[in-house]
């Protein structure tokens, strides 16, 4: 028996760029939908920096799983009940932030992940397999494999830690917080800064050396998004709902204001 595969895993283990759209204003279910249209490849469900709650989350992750789009949330917390319940409830990947220390790191694979890698407490049937049946040793062995587990640097201190957190194991992808970074370094926005490269060159090597998938969010300018793609970013947050939604707004705006000239 096996589960909902998680597609976003699979495209970063093939090599491939793993897009992700920001939820935080989206409330119904049919955004899973949406995104995947749209070309996108996991869903970010923000619980850190939105009013999400815990079920309208888990009701947005049950929702992506069977079109094909990963649920990856970002929790507020790393608390390891943020994590399990998410998990517990649908979501194919844990978005921790603030991760400063190899230990916090450990934390999170001890939260996000069965024994023998963690120490995730085991449930009965889950969404990630249909509320099928399935025998506990192959159901904690399937969903380790399919379960992402994402830690967000964003301070210096995390930056300089970077080679031996993302040598943890257990651990998927090392996750850049550009604006919580630059805001740390006492540079808020400036993210042509050489600062931010040398950060972003330092955790792609990290990530290169101890196979795991380097990651960006914050950073949404065309060219400084295919510049740290080129320099090797492949877990790729590429926007949220709102500024999907402003940004078209806008422009339709615009255009017909200009239609009517008085």
């Amino acid at each position: 028996m096996n589960a909902y595969p998680n597609h976003t895993k699979h495209q970063l283990a093939a090599g491939k760029l793993a897009l992700g759209m920001g939820l935080r204003q989206a409330r119904t279910v049919d955004i899973a939908g949406i995104g995947k249209t749209c070309g996108f490849d996991w869903l970010f469900i923000d619980m850190e920096h939105s009013s999400l709650d815990v079920d309208t989350a888990a009701q947005i992750a049950n929702a992506a799983l069977p079109v094909g789009i990963t649920p990856i949330v970002r929790v507020p917390g790393k608390e390891h009940h943020h994590a399990s319940r998410l998990l517990d409830s649908g979501a194919q990947g844990i978005v921790v932030p603030h991760v400063d220390t190899v230990e916090e790191a450990r934390r999170a694979v001890s939260y996000c992940k069965y024994p023998p890698i963690g120490h995730r407490s085991v449930m009965g049937a889950a969404p990630q397999f249909a509320f099928q049946s399935v025998a506990v040793g192959e159901a904690t062995q399937i969903v380790n494999a399919e379960t992402l587990v994402v830690v967000m640097l964003e301070t210096p201190k995390a930056i300089d830690s970077v080679d031996a957190i993302a040598a943890v194991p257990g651990l998927d992808v090392v996750l850049i917080g550009t604006n919580d970074l630059c805001a740390e370094m006492g540079i808020p926005g400036q993210f042509e800064n050489p600062k931010v490269e040398e950060a972003y060159r330092n955790v792609i090597a990290a990530c290169r050396k101890h196979g795991v998938h380097p990651g960006m969010g914050g950073v949404y300018e065309p060219k400084l998004m295919e510049k740290f793609i080129g320099l090797g970013m492949r877990f790729i947050l590429s926007g949220s709902d709102l500024s999907f939604l402003m940004a078209g707004g806008r422009e339709r705006a615009s255009f017909l204001h200009g239609v009517l000239k008085v």
